[in-house]
């Protein structure tokens, strides 16, 4: 089982590696999802995901999810071959978590190799789920 801390890793660059353990077959753990960053212009992130969260129906979907660790769940499953068995099986051995649990605290996490960001320009997966109105 690999463990990865999402604090100040831009989201797509993390997404892709969880993703690629993910289908060699690893059970992979991301925690400090809120922290989780994307770059980018605040007022265009912020549209596109409202956009994304209002697209469908209430009974027919899609429906596109408001907290941090389901937005990152979200992410890498557009990654993956989902509509196919390997896919499914793929993304059921993904956890992300809100903070660190307290199995996980004191370890080591992996990750460091991934791109991390200034945050001076962007947002957090955090600050997007409370526009969006999540309670965490």
């Amino acid at each position: 089982m690999k463990v990865y801390d999402g604090e100040d890793k831009i989201l797509g660059r993390l997404a892709t590696e969880v993703a690629q353990e993910l289908l060699s077959g690893e059970d992979v753990r991301v925690v400090n999802a809120e922290k989780i960053f994307l770059t980018g212009d605040k007022i265009k992130i912020l549209e596109d995901y409202k956009k994304k969260r209002e697209r469908g129906k209430v009974r027919k979907g899609p429906y596109y999810p408001r907290r941090p660790e389901r937005i990152f769940k979200r992410t890498v499953r557009g990654m993956l071959p989902y509509q196919q068995p390997r896919g499914r099986k793929a993304f059921k051995r993904l956890r992300a978590y809100i903070g660190v649990p307290k199995e996980f605290q004191g370890d080591e996490f992996l990750g460091e190799d991934v791109k991390t960001t200034e945050t001076s320009r962007g947002l957090s997966l955090g600050e997007i789920s409370k526009y969006l109105g999540a309670k965490f």
